[in-house]
């Protein structure tokens, strides 16, 4: 509100209000007392200007002043109903009540006081104001003691918060940046592979051909070593993508009881006769989503892990127990990765063997880290385990003690309303390759890789283009009639696989299409699943297994 009225006015309205007023500088000095304050002291004004306020109170005041009044003020900028005592010049008192603001200057220092002065006549007023006023002191220099005394703790229990989630973040960055170099080197590798194994498929199919002798059973002897060679080789990269979390997954609903149910023989055969299986499903288990192949391969290597932790005592107890389990929100913000708080189905694996000491247990998922001899193992068991469960948004926990065992809890998150798939059954994996005259588009930039593609499936009958990019594969479809499309998912020149099976699709609507890779991509795999209605063979693979999976697409 702007005044409108005179100067005369305005002085006349600071010198003779019913309160007094007071105006002090930055030291506490009054630069400008009001009459009616000079008139209950007693005293000119010219006489109160330069003395400090607290000189105006009587003992008790001033002591009150500079251990309460002040120091309070400066941390809040303003106090009212602070009741006091004047002392007049005659030394009689008059009881009052002062509020008080802190000034400040435009860049922020202090600059004084205003204070406005009250009569209290009312001694019971004055009493039990001052009293209220004391025990409100009182209580905020209480809480003021209790904060410093807490101060320390609270300071030390931020620092170790901030320690802890600094170290997850470097966990997390150190996992992440060798999840994309071992991802990147397995995904050259698949090519390789495949070419290699097709190459020693076609010397064995030649060798069948020629008549019995002993260089071609040296010959036969000599592929099949190399194949068992790459076999194992295409295992450890198949391994490292799936602690990359690359590897693409193929989520079915599943009753994790069954599963381990149907899995005991293939578990007792890898554990040999020392040690014994016990299996144990929880009553009303709920159903989870996961790649029920890659579930099986967890458990194989859990399995193995724990029958090596067992061997040098001779054998042991391997149990395998599944249940439902619930992770609360206290847990989850006590560990270091991201898992969400809910309903799990849980699958404990726990053995009788040596057991891992606590400094090693945070080392046990990283890649190629193993406490075997050397020889004995690659030291990516665990880590495919870690990178499955964590593709599949749970979460695993590993507890040990040295002398007395280890188990592994795998968490894999709830699924409601969905029923189990079926569990496959186990036989043999010889399957009879039949060709056709269909004409297949084979589009794939590694060169090697696509010659031997396209060998295989001529081989077979069928009538084979290829492509080493997407937009010569483009131009093909715009001239040639297609039944399939064999497609790798990365290619370059910016035009993935999907993309050049949608254009083929919008050239050729009733076009039948088959991804490769040799890892994950957007493309075709979101959050680490396969896109629904998505055919897929993952590298590396054998002439058998593209021929199988070729003729299955064309018949379906």
């Amino acid at each position: 509100m702007t005044y409108s009225g005179s100067d005369e006015e305005l002085l006349d309205l600071f010198e003779h209000a019913p309160c007094g007023y007071v105006a002090t500088d930055a030291s506490g000095r009054m630069t400008a007392v009001n009459a009616t304050l000079g008139k209950w002291l007693g005293q000119g004004p010219s006489e109160l200007l330069g003395r400090k306020f607290q000189d105006l109170l009587n003992i008790a005041g001033k002591i009150y002043f500079e251990t309460h009044f002040a120091p309070l003020l400066r941390m809040q900028g303003f106090f009212n109903e602070v009741a006091l005592d004047l002392v007049a010049a005659d030394g009689s008192k008059t009881p009052v009540l002062v509020n008080a603001v802190e000034r400040r200057r435009a860049d922020g220092s202090a600059a004084g006081m205003r204070i406005a002065v009250f009569n209290a006549s009312d001694r019971r007023l004055y009493e039990s104001q001052l009293l209220d006023a004391r025990r409100r002191a009182d209580t905020l220099a209480e809480d003021l003691r209790v904060l410093n005394v807490n101060l320390e703790a609270r300071v030390a229990d931020e620092v170790a918060e901030r320690m802890k989630a600094e170290a997850a973040l470097r966990q997390a960055q150190k996992m992440d940046a060798i999840g994309q170099l071992t991802g990147g080197v397995a995904h050259d590798f698949n090519n390789l592979l495949t070419v290699i194994m097709g190459g020693l498929d076609g010397i064995r199919k030649h060798v069948a051909l020629l008549e019995p002798s002993a260089p071609a059973q040296r010959i036969e002897r000599s592929a099949a070593l190399s194949m068992q060679g790459a076999q194992k080789a295409a295992t450890l990269t198949k391994r490292l993508l799936a602690f990359a979390r690359r590897q693409p997954l193929d989520p079915k609903p599943i009753d994790t009881g069954k599963l381990v149910t149907s899995l005991a023989d293939l578990l007792q055969r890898t554990l040999g006769e020392t040690v014994s299986l016990e299996t144990v499903s929880g009553a009303g288990l709920w159903l989870t989503l996961a790649d029920p192949d890659e579930l099986e391969n967890a458990l194989v290597n859990l399995a193995i892990n724990a029958r090596d932790a067992m061997q040098g005592q001779g054998g042991g107890r391997l149990t395998i127990e599944t249940s439902n389990a619930f992770l609360d929100h206290d847990y989850v913000e006590s560990i270091t990765e991201p898992v969400s708080a809910g309903q799990y189905v849980l699958i404990a694996v726990s053995d009788t063997g040596c057991g891992v000491p606590e400094d090693v247990l945070a080392q046990v998922f990283e890649p190629f880290f193993t406490t075997k001899a050397v020889g004995k193992g690659t030291g990516l068991g665990l880590s495919q385990v870690y990178g499955f469960v964590r593709q599949s948004s749970g979460h695993v926990k590993i507890y040990s003690e040295p002398g007395v065992g280890t188990t592994v809890n795998i968490y894999l998150p709830r699924l409601s309303g969905a029923e189990a798939a079926d569990v496959p059954e186990r036989g043999s994996d010889a399957t009879v390759v039949h060709g056709g005259t269909e004409t297949i588009l084979v589009v794939e930039d590694h060169e090697e890789l696509r010659a031997f593609s396209v060998a295989t499936l001529a081989e077979l009958g069928y009538r084979v283009l290829s492509a080493g990019s997407g937009s010569e594969a483009i131009e093909l479809l715009r001239r040639e009639q297609i039944d399939l499309l064999f497609t790798d998912v990365v290619l370059p020149e910016g035009m993935n696989g999907r993309r050049v099976a949608d254009a083929a699709i919008n050239l050729q609507p009733h076009l039948k299409v088959l991804f490769t890779t040799g890892y994950t991509a957007n493309a075709i795999v979101h959050n680490g699943r396969l896109d629904a209605g998505v055919e897929l063979l993952s590298k590396p693979f054998a002439a058998s297994a593209l021929g199988a999976r070729v003729r299955q697409i064309l018949d379906q």
